[in-house]
């Protein structure tokens, strides 16, 4: 288990807490939009961190970050395994530095569509 794991099964682990003792439960209880909100402003202080080149602070809101993402994806019904499957799934296709091309849109909201309505079904 790597630290990604560890921190969204401490992600799991403190969702049921009381929300005055937990910050993630906190989080859950304000529900997806206040969880959104926090990942974006976390992501646009990582930005805002590399645009001046300050690597000290590019760790430590990269590390805010990541756990925001895993308690959207905690959220959302999503592992981190899932997600490292879907780099790997890039990765066979078009090399690990590479985004998914611009065409390849159509395909991937489709393919994102079904895995949604089988979590439905799933729920």
């Amino acid at each position: 288990m790597d630290s990604l794991d560890r921190l969204f099964s401490g992600v799991l682990e403190a969702r049921d807490r009381s929300p005055s003792e937990s910050r993630t439960s906190k989080l859950f209880r304000d529900g997806v939009q206040k969880m959104a909100k926090k990942l974006v402003e976390e992501a646009i202080e990582v930005g805002l961190d590399a645009v001046q080149m300050n690597r000290e602070s590019v760790v430590l809101e990269s590390a805010d970050m990541l756990y925001h993402l895993a308690v959207i994806w905690a959220e959302c019904g999503v592992t981190p395994g899932e997600v490292m499957s879907e780099i790997d799934r890039r990765e066979r296709m078009y090399g690990i530095a590479e985004k998914l091309p611009k065409h390849a849109g159509a395909a991937q909201i489709r393919r994102m569509t079904q895995f949604g309505a089988r979590r439905k079904t799933a729920s």
